[in-house]
């Protein structure tokens, strides 16, 4: 159940051990994520981007540019 953007435990879980939300095994694409930055499907390895969230693409790039300049 979503509580506001925050998915409980159960589907937090669920959506980031589900094969079909991620593309070519490391790209984590799921539309009912409303998370920016979701766990990665091993939680000791941090945090990644949902890209099917469009701000979460605004913060991607915000993060890149500073990298080349």
């Amino acid at each position: 159940m979503l509580k506001g953007n925050k998915p409980d435990q159960g589907m937090s879980d669920m959506w980031r051990y589900d094969p079909s939300n991620w593309i070519w095994g490391i790209f984590y694409f799921n539309k009912k994520d409303k998370r920016i930055f979701p766990p990665k499907r091993s939680r000791m390895m941090g945090l990644t981007i949902n890209f099917a969230n469009p701000y979460s693409i605004g913060a991607f790039v915000a993060i890149i540019i500073p990298l080349f300049f």
